[in-house]
């Protein structure tokens, strides 16, 4: 397996988007904007100094590196006392168009780390708190590729809310797809323990994990399984050799896309309606649906072959499974779950 990806990405918010991870600490954020707002007050203090015969002190009529000093932070923190004037034409241009738009932007630093620092992680924490008070056996998309997408597109086609569907990404435009089409969208590192609960994997549904490694698949299944023991792990994995790691990992199923893609293009090959039928099969828009459900009491000490309402084509009785070449011969017991075709305007669904 190849290295652990480092983690932490700084993107910005937009407003469905209701976590960020950031690439530098408020500390360095504040350092650096602090060490901007020093640069732009000494540029200001240069310029004054240069054309200082163009000022007048109302005191004393006597310019000193002082009154620069004092003159420039009161300009650009304010419009002045009246104190220090510039008196020229020269001292007033170079106050219009070039100390003013240095005060603008430094007011705009000043406004702008208000709200980052303040203002939005005052509305983020609202936000959270809301989302945590609603989420409860929703679905967790950690990696929310073009497979992420399609799987979530399914899940709303059959009948999951999209208000209960979480994608977590680390790329801002996933994430924003996601809370275009009306999921909730969680930017940052599907890795961070932190993150998955704020995405409340303890009392979700299921996680699926889908990220674009498989080494960062199986982080994320053993994260997902230290916060929670009950939530289902489905977890797609492409190479073969760690199908066995996820599954140690805590995963309950795995999906290996490139088999699965093998096996219908092989079908392909030889037949000309068995790969069409079987993605028809696999999608809730198909004329054709599978569904799993436990078997009903009066589905008891039946065949597969005398459930209606679908084909019965497998069943799973404790440890053991029955395939569909027993289905004129095993008999249905309490607790069996059948995995049948329906057709799509009639599923089984679960009693």
């Amino acid at each position: 397996m190849r290295k652990f990806p480092e983690r932490r990405r700084r993107k910005q918010k937009n407003a469905l988007i209701l976590h960020v991870n950031s690439g530098l600490s408020p500390e360095k954020t504040l350092l650096l904007r602090a060490c901007l707002i020093f640069a732009l007050l000494a540029v200001v203090i240069v310029i004054f100094w240069f054309d200082r015969d163009g000022l007048k002190d109302q005191i004393d009529g006597h310019i000193s590196f002082s009154d620069i000093l004092y003159f420039g932070m009161i300009t650009v923190t304010t419009v002045g006392y009246g104190d220090i004037v510039p008196v020229t034409d020269t001292a007033r241009l170079i106050d219009a168009f070039a100390v003013t738009p240095i005060r603008i932007f430094i007011w705009l630093i000043f406004l702008g780390t208000a709200y980052e620092f303040v203002i939005q992680k005052i509305v983020e924490d609202f936000r959270m708190a809301r989302l945590h008070q609603s989420l409860e056996g929703h679905i967790v998309v950690c990696g929310f590729g073009h497979s992420g997408m399609i799987a979530a597109r399914e899940m709303v086609a059959k009948g999951h809310p999209e208000d209960k569907i979480v994608a977590i990404d680390l790329a801002e435009d996933r994430v924003s797809a996601a809370a275009d089409a009306g999921f909730i969208g969680l930017l940052g590192d599907a890795t961070s323990e932190e993150l998955l609960a704020k995405a409340c994997v303890g009392r979700a549904k299921a996680v699926i994990v889908n990220t674009r490694r498989d080494d960062t698949n199986i982080l994320v299944i053993l994260t997902v399984r230290h916060l929670s023991k009950r939530s289902k792990v489905i977890a797609s994995i492409r190479d073969e050799e760690n199908i066995k790691l996820a599954r140690l990992s805590g995963a309950d199923l795995v999906v290996t896309p490139t088999r699965v893609g093998g096996y219908l293009l092989a079908d392909a090959v030889e037949t000309q309606h068995a790969t069409p039928f079987l993605c028809d099969l696999m999608s809730a828009g198909g004329h054709m649906v599978m569904d799993e459900r436990t078997a009903r009491p009066d589905d008891v000490g039946k065949t597969m072959a005398e459930i209606e309402g679908g084909v019965v084509v497998h069943i799973h009785s404790g440890d053991r499974e029955i395939p569909f070449i027993e289905r004129e011969r095993y008999r249905i017991q309490p607790g069996d779950k059948l995995l049948m075709i329906c057709p799509a305007s009639k599923p089984a669904g679960n009693p």
